[in-house]
């Protein structure tokens, strides 16, 4: 599994926005090193998920709609990247020859230990926790 460089890019624009007030899109990429495009790109993810709210106009910009001690790190991925998979057959949708009621995958079997553990370890805590740490 891969923690695409846009989940890291997320959190880095939460971070940018965690002063409060709105903040455009050019000062968060400034801030944040991130290109304006990919910055505009992911915050309108985060928008529609509710994470972030947009304000338009002249003196518009991005704010937080959720307070960072009620997001988690798998919150915002899950906004981003809702394919957060150690192997692809750990989906839900995803079938497996291996993998079959006669003959269990052993290997699938601890991919799916390992994404559960990964799972709850991105929401065993606040993003307010892991950026004050």
């Amino acid at each position: 599994m891969l923690l695409t460089r846009e989940c890291d890019y997320a959190i880095r624009i939460l971070r940018a926005l965690s002063g409060g007030g709105l903040v455009n899109v050019a000062e968060i990429a400034e801030k944040e090193d991130i290109t304006t495009q990919i910055t505009y790109k992911l915050a309108r993810r985060l928008d529609k998920a509710g994470i972030i709210e947009s304000h338009r106009g002249v003196n518009g910009g991005y704010q937080l709609a959720v307070p960072l001690n009620q997001l988690t790190m798998y919150d915002v991925f899950q906004a981003v990247d809702q394919k957060l998979l150690i192997t692809e057959c750990t989906g839900n949708h995803s079938s497996c020859s291996r993998n079959t009621k006669e003959q269990p995958c052993m290997v699938h079997k601890e991919f799916c230990r390992l994404q559960k553990l990964m799972v709850d370890e991105l929401k065993s805590r606040s993003l307010l926790e892991v950026m004050n740490s």
